[in-house]
Order: structure tokens, then sequence, then C-alpha cells
């Protein structure tokens, strides 16, 4: 499985986490995240893919960001519609569509996105779009049947290792393409641990 390292917002953090090689680092470009990234993104190796996090932003100002940060891929955070992944698609971009999770969830309505999206991002129900610290319950994924690929994301942290060990193992991981981890290795919102993060890269 492939690691995506979220809410990055520090230039020298950012380097720091970008010498463990994740696949992807995420940046949110949302004004009410306490990691909202207001700073260029530095130039980080060809081989980790910057993702933009978006929350109900309009099509316009998530081309500009795109341009401006050269993105490698969107993650649409929001209530964003099948029509609107569409007029973002194409050749070079990747399309991250995120829904959030708690006890149990229906399927079936993701399969108007599957034309224009490349993964869906599953996370955990709270109050906040992201970042909330805790994990829904995976076993939910057994009933996964839609042709694309997931990030499996919320509340992931080093105590979760030997659960994620078993969850690759079972059913409801054959199309887990990535872990996504974000607020259970942080000092503070957007400081990453770059020590733990090691730690767990190397464990996993």
């Amino acid at each position: 499985m492939k690691l995506k390292v979220c809410g990055m917002k520090y230039q020298d953090n950012i380097l720091n986490v970008a010498v463990l090689q994740p696949n992807y680092m995420g940046f949110i470009f949302y004004e009410n995240s306490a990691r909202h990234i207001t700073t260029s993104i530095p130039v980080l190796p060809k081989t980790i893919k910057k993702v933009g996090v978006f929350v109900n932003e309009s099509l316009k100002n998530i081309k500009n960001t795109i341009e401006k940060h050269r993105l490698d891929a969107v993650q649409l955070h929001g209530q964003e519609t099948p029509e609107f992944c569409k007029q973002l698609k194409n050749e070079r971009l990747e399309i991250i569509k995120v829904f959030s999770i708690k006890n149990k969830f229906n399927f079936e309505k993701l399969i108007p996105f599957e034309p224009f999206i490349d993964y869906f991002l599953f996370d955990t129900k709270g109050p906040n779009p992201g970042g909330n610290g805790f994990c829904f319950d995976w076993s939910v994924l057994q009933d996964y049947n839609v042709n694309k690929p997931y990030f499996l994301s919320g509340g992931i942290g080093l105590e979760q290792l030997e659960s994620l060990k078993k969850f690759k193992n079972s059913t409801a991981a054959k199309q887990c393409y990535a872990i996504d981890i974000n607020s259970k290795f942080e000092l503070k919102p957007g400081l990453k641990d770059d020590i733990k993060l090691k730690n767990f890269i190397q464990q996993l």
C-alpha cells in the first residue's frame, strides 16, 4: 500500500517529511482548517505527488490553485457532485473524492462518481471535514463493491499498526490503494512529528 501524509503546513517540516519519501503529501486549501497552508509549497522530489485538499471550493479557485502550486492531485472533501468532478478531470490530474463513514455506508451512492475520479477516500464522520483523530469501523469496507481503488483515512496512528496488518490481509482491503495519515502524527495542527512518522513507515 502507498502512503499519504496530509495536512502539511510548515516549510521546514514539509522538507523533513519529504525525506521519508511518502507517495503523496496533502496540502489543505480550506480557510477554516487549522492546517490551512498560506505559504508556497517547497520543491519536492518528483516521486512525491502534491495533493490539494478543497472543501466546497469554486472550480475557478481550484484550477488557479492547481496552476499556482503545480498540484498533481485534487482531494474533494465537500459536497462536490459528479458533474463538478467531471469538469476538473484531465489526464495529468488525479481526482480523489472523499466520503465520511461512521458505522455503515451505502456504497451505491459512489457509482455516479466512478467515470470522473481516480480514487475514493474514506475517512471518519466527525465535526470537521477531516482530521478528527479517530477511526471508523473498517469492516464496513467488506461491502465495498465499486471498481475504483480507495485511500483509507481517519485517525490512523502507531496504535493502529496491528489492526492495519490484519486489515491488509482481509477481503475489505483488496481495493485499498493507500493509507492516509494526519492528526495522530502531529505536534500541533499542521506540524508533523517526523520521528514518529519514520517509525510508522518502517513498521508498516
